[in-house]
């Protein structure tokens, strides 16, 4: 369930929403009259979501990478010719 709070909220008691979003690790959604204005998180959530739309990014171009036909090898084969050059 959201967690909603007036802007009011967040100017007279920003210390117990900044405790709720650490607590909760949720966002705290802000209104201003009667309207969404604002989300406030903890920054910890803030680097998980970062990381989560970089992994996603990552994902998306390894997917595209995958469906081109650039020529690819196995694992296996690949860890036998660095074995091999790194012998040599």
């Amino acid at each position: 369930m959201p967690i909603i709070k007036p802007i009011s909220d967040l100017r007279n008691n920003f210390n117990e929403i900044s405790e709720i979003c650490h607590k909760e690790g949720e966002p705290v959604f802000i209104t201003k009259n009667g309207q969404g204005d604002m989300v406030v998180m903890s920054l910890a959530r803030y680097e998980q979501l970062e990381s989560l739309i970089e992994l996603y990014q990552k994902l998306g171009e390894a997917e595209k990478e995958s469906q081109s036909k650039v020529p690819t090898i196995s694992h296996k084969e690949f860890m036998k010719q660095m074995r091999t050059h790194i012998n040599e």
